[in-house]
């Protein structure tokens, strides 16, 4: 059983990720959209100010500049929030990055429902399915503050390419490992099951995990696991589970089309078609309230899942 360890925002385990890999490579620097403690980047901008250069409400302009750096060298990191960060920059992470195929890293912060009282204009719900239609791109949505670290030193310090990661504001359970057993596009299976399984990314696997644990009272025996890359995603895992339980569930805090499920699916469909659920936004915008509140009444908590699983047994 997982338990949470104190509520921590996944924004600060992006920031202590660059902060570390800073202090290894002298050539990363960070790039900054008027927006800086609020992303997680005000412990890198504190430590290194001559590797830290704050742009401005020009995220185009960051990203653009970032590729540059990248061409010349440097290891670039632009954070801001993911609305900012990967909409209102597609064309520039398209032809800039991914075209060029560019070593930058790009921080997608604030990134769902879970913003909260931001409401529908700051909460990113279509940042997935933008981002991992891209060639060369890699994408990450880690399940906490821990592995959010994690990604972000292996990200900057490990991969080539661009690289875009989803992550939140708002205190979440930190629950995974400090000394995890963690590898970019290989899945974690964090708990055996042979009913079903629920496939999370991002915050969502902690409702997943919340969720195999009222299924389990009732003795259905939910397998979860967590998907943290995106894409390159783990095939092998999801048809283990699709073979063994025959039945999925996905969960993410994003919009369902195109995005978390959709990639999922697409594994499924291709090689072992079974009953899915997914679970996540449905072709809606979000609104201002707290962030609980918004993850029950749009259907993203525990007892949502577990009665979806309910209902997809009835389908095996």
């Amino acid at each position: 059983m997982y338990k949470n360890r104190g509520d921590k925002p996944t924004k600060t385990g992006f920031g202590e990720g660059v902060f570390e890999a800073a202090g290894i490579n002298k050539n990363v620097v960070g790039i900054g959209a008027d927006i800086t403690k609020s992303v997680g980047m005000d412990l890198f901008a504190n430590m290194f100010p001559h590797r830290f250069i704050s742009m401005g409400i020009a995220e185009q302009n960051c990203v653009a500049a970032a590729a540059g750096m990248a061409l010349s060298g440097k290891i670039p990191v632009f954070a801001t929030y993911a609305v900012f960060a990967a909409l209102r920059t597609t064309d520039q992470i398209r032809i800039s990055a991914c075209y060029n195929n560019v070593h930058i890293i790009i921080g997608g912060a604030h990134a769902g429902i879970s913003v909260g009282p931001d409401g529908a204009t700051h909460q990113a719900l279509e940042d997935i399915a933008i981002m991992r239609v891209l060639p060369n791109i890699t994408v990450i949505s880690p399940c906490d503050a821990a592995q959010t670290k994690i990604a972000t030193q292996k990200a900057i310090l490990d991969l080539t390419g661009p690289v875009y990661i989803r992550f939140g504001r708002e205190a979440v359970p930190n629950f995974s490992s400090k000394n995890q057993d963690f590898e970019i596009g290989k899945g974690q299976l964090l708990k055996s099951g042979n009913d079903l399984t629920i496939i999370a990314t991002g915050l969502m696997v902690w409702e997943a995990l919340q969720a195999a644990e009222i299924l389990q009272k009732d003795n259905i025996s939910a397998r979860v696991i967590n998907i943290h890359t995106i894409k390159p995603i783990d095939e092998k895992i999801i048809i283990d589970a699709a073979h063994e339980t025959g039945a999925i569930i996905t969960a993410e805090e994003h919009q369902t089309m195109g995005g978390f499920g959709s990639a999922v699916a697409e594994v499924i469909v291709k090689n072992c078609p079974i009953p899915m659920e997914l679970i996540g936004m449905s072709d809606c915008f979000g609104e201002s309230g707290q962030p609980n509140e918004l993850m029950e009444k749009y259907g993203l908590s525990a007892n949502n899942i577990a009665k979806k699983a309910k209902k997809i047994l009835k389908r095996k």
